[in-house]
């Protein structure tokens, strides 16, 4: 991968700060697209097992989606600084990875998040979206999805 730009690191931070102010609905607008292509993943998460339906007002939700779209923010800034994704110090890839390995994830997992990703935050910005802005965030989720592949393993 070549070297990642400041322009798209400035683009995955204010894209970041969009959806930080409206956090309790596009976390349920995220978690709805995951569900609909992958019902069965309602079980890897403790706060959907027991709901029809995406919970509305819930903040276990709410924090789990604002930490999945932090860590990708946070690997924009490190591909950035460092040519390489790393994890906060509070969580390691090797935790993240047996996390993932226990919960059965497989790859069309991933591949699902990330559109849901990429939909959420067009959600967010709005007119302000971009295949500029959409690729930063791809390549940031792709980057954090492979570190976190690695430590599971594959």
């Amino acid at each position: 991968m070549d070297g990642f730009t400041e322009e798209q690191e400035a683009l995955v931070n204010s894209s970041w700060e969009a959806f930080k102010k409206n956090i309790p609905q596009l976390s349920i607008f995220f978690y709805t697209l995951i569900l609909e292509k992958v019902p069965d993943a309602k079980d890897m998460f403790s706060f959907l097992k027991n709901f029809d339906g995406i919970p509305h007002n819930n903040s276990t939700l709410e924090a789990h989606a604002e930490l999945i779209f932090e860590m990708t923010r946070d690997s924009a800034v490190q591909l950035r600084q460092k040519g390489k994704v790393d994890v906060a110090d509070d969580v390691t890839l090797e935790y993240l990875g047996s996390v993932h390995v226990q919960k059965g994830v497989i790859d069309l997992h991933f591949k699902v998040f990330k559109e849901a990703m990429l939909s959420t935050i067009k959600k967010a910005v709005e007119e302000k979206w971009s295949e500029e802005l959409g690729c930063a965030w791809a390549i940031a989720y792709d980057e954090l999805a492979a570190a976190i592949k690695k430590a599971m393993g594959w």
